[in-house]
C-alpha cells in the first residue's frame, strides 16, 4: 500500500482493512505506521548490503563485481519490488526524520562500492579512462533502479535475464561492431 499509494497517503485503518484485520491489531506488531515502513526499508535495505557484501568480498575483478552487482541489484527489484519504489518514492523525506538515517549511511556505502569497483576497472584498464566515474555510477544506478517501475515478478523476463541483457547493453553497447 505504501508502494502504490504513498506513505502519507497510507492510513493504518486502509492497512488493516487490506489485511483483513482492525486498525488495532496491527498495533499489536507495530507501534506505529512509521514503524511498518522502518521495519520494510530495513528489511530491504539490510538484505542488499549482504548481497552486495558478498559480491565484493568474493574477490572478483571489477567487470565481473559489476557484473554481480548489477544481477544482485535486478534480484533485490524482483523479491522487495514495493520495497524498492517506497524507497524512491519516500527517501526524500524520510532522510530528515533521524529515525531514518540509515538511509542515508545506505547510500554512501552503496555508492562507496560502485564507486571503488569503477576506479579499480579503469586502474585495471578493463574500463575506459576516459569515464567520470561519477556520472557512470549515477547512469548505471538510475538505469538499473528504474526497472522497479516496469518489472513485474513472474513476466517474460527473469532478474538473470534483465541483468544480462541490461549488462550487454552498458558494457558493448547497441552498435554492431566491424
Amino acid at each position: 500500500m505504501f508502494a502504490a499509494q504513498g506513505y502519507r497517503a497510507t492510513t493504518v485503518r486502509k492497512i488493516a482493512d487490506a489485511a483483513g484485520m482492525l486498525a488495532g491489531s496491527l498495533y499489536y506488531h507495530f507501534d506505529s505506521k512509521e514503524s511498518m515502513l522502518d521495519e520494510i526499508l530495513a528489511t530491504f535495505l539490510d538484505e542488499l548490503r549482504s548481497r552486495y557484501d558478498a559480491v565484493l568480498a568474493a574477490g572478483l575483478g571489477p567487470r565481473e563485481t559489476i557484473e554481480a552487482l548489477v544481477t544482485e541489484s535486478f534480484r533485490e527489484i524482483d523479491r522487495h519490488r514495493a520495497a524498492v519504489a517506497i524507497y524512491q518514492k519516500e527517501s526524500p523525506h524520510l532522510r530528515t526524520q533521524p529515525r531514518f538515517g540509515y538511509l542515508t549511511a545506505s547510500q554512501r556505502k552503496f555508492e562507496k562500492a560502485w564507486l571503488g569497483t569503477l576506479e579499480r576497472g579503469v586502474a585495471a584498464k578493463v574500463f575506459r579512462a576516459d569515464l567520470d566515474i561519477r556520472l557512470t555510477y549515477r547512469f548505471v544506478r538510475d538505469t538499473v533502479w528504474v526497472a522497479a517501475s516496469w518489472y513485474r515478478p513472474g513476466g517474460q523476463h527473469g532478474p538473470e535475464e534483465i541483468a544480462r541483457q541490461y549488462l550487454s547493453t552498458v558494457l558493448e553497447g547497441i552498435a554492431v561492431r566491424d
